[in-house]
């Protein structure tokens, strides 16, 4: 059975060579350099600009800083839509602050755990929740302006796609070998067994093997890790030229699962201008504390780490530095004792609701 992430879950029981180096940043996340990289192979440009249109999706005004090649940031989001079968819209899976600097020639991940509190912003009345819901509230918009509030930065795209298309992208390409730290059963994904050591993972491996979170002592953060050890195989495997032959039906199921603001001239103008910062890639994690909430675990960002992430995005940005001021610090004040220790109760003001409406 897959995840429920909702909040009126009980989280106390146990479950029973070569591409270009601009796309390997965006393939590096969500695979879309999968069919990026074969179409721009076999110059195929007409064919990705009609590719690109097709996922275009605008949820606010435009952002022009690429186009000024100035530093940027974009939220990186993959949806559990059409993962294990659901067809409804679905919680973010993965939740990514990319910052990509021209001048410093850098980019910059933050991931953030999914089951961070946060305010959803948007939502009325005001409500506090797992960051993840968010998407599921309000889709890609009310994702945005929750991360944006959440770190106390600002988000100038964005990227998504259904974590379903993830098997079929595999599959796609063939199956990725990769390199399992260790033997588990995924009990949440039908038992599937994964030994340790290098296997070959079809589709439907590749997706239990990135979405099992409960099996794994780092919990959500080792998600974050397999996550992306799982797109970087989908990258090695793309490069393959008996691969790039697939390109149409790749191009084909992307169009289908991935919405994004980015424009084709915003593609083309990070290929010339934004390059050279693929080759120093960075990680990092918003890390919380673990609690309770109404009976649900969620992890709680300290302000001290609210700030220091929001700091390190700000300056990537160009940005000056700011404190952190909103509902999540203001949540802090009201629990002073808090520590994480033991899983420990942390408390909500009755300003907000912590219930998922029904």
């Amino acid at each position: 059975m897959p995840e429920n992430d909702e909040a009126t879950t009980r989280s106390g029981r146990k479950p029973p060579k070569k591409s270009h180096p601009l796309l390997k940043i965006i393939l590096l996340l969500f695979s879309i350099a999968v069919f990026l990289t074969g179409i721009f192979a076999y110059k195929l440009y007409s064919h990705a600009g009609d590719t690109i249109t097709g996922m275009h999706a605008s949820v606010g005004k435009a952002s022009a800083k690429i186009q000024q090649k100035q530093s940027f940031s974009i939220l990186l989001l993959g949806a559990d839509t059409g993962a294990d079968g659901r067809k409804y819209q679905g919680n973010s899976d993965t939740i990514i602050v990319a910052t990509i600097n021209p001048t410093k020639n850098r980019v910059k991940l933050v991931s953030i755990p999914r089951d961070t509190l946060a305010e959803l912003i948007g939502s009325k009345p005001r409500n506090m929740q797992k960051i993840n819901a968010a998407y599921n509230y309000g889709g890609t918009k009310m994702a945005l302006r929750s991360v944006s509030q959440l770190l106390n930065t600002p988000i100038d795209y964005y990227m998504t796609i259904n974590m379903g298309a993830l098997k079929t992208i595999v599959n796609d390409v063939g199956g990725i070998d990769v390199d399992i730290p260790f033997s588990f059963t995924s009990v949440w994904t039908g038992g599937q067994k994964f030994k340790k050591g290098v296997h070959h993972l079809n589709g439907t491996q590749a997706l239990a093997y990135s979405r099992m979170r409960h099996e794994d002592p780092r919990g959500d953060y080792g998600r974050q890790m397999r996550q992306q050890q799982v797109i970087r195989a989908v990258l090695k495997k793309a490069t393959q030229p008996k691969v790039l032959l697939q390109y149409k039906k790749i191009t084909n199921d992307l169009k289908k699962n991935m919405r994004t603001d980015l424009t084709f001239a915003d593609i083309q103008k990070l290929a010339l201008d934004y390059r050279h910062a693929a080759s120093n890639i960075k990680s990092d994690q918003l890390q919380g504390q673990d609690a309770w909430i109404n009976g649900s675990s969620y992890q709680i960002a300290s302000t001290k780490e609210l700030n220091r992430v929001s700091t390190k995005i700000r300056n990537e940005l160009g940005l000056t530095k700011e404190k952190v001021d909103n509902a999540e610090v203001y949540q802090n004040e009201l629990n002073p004792y808090f520590d994480g220790t033991d899983n420990q109760t942390f408390y909500i003001s009755n300003d907000f609701t912590t219930t998922i409406a029904q």
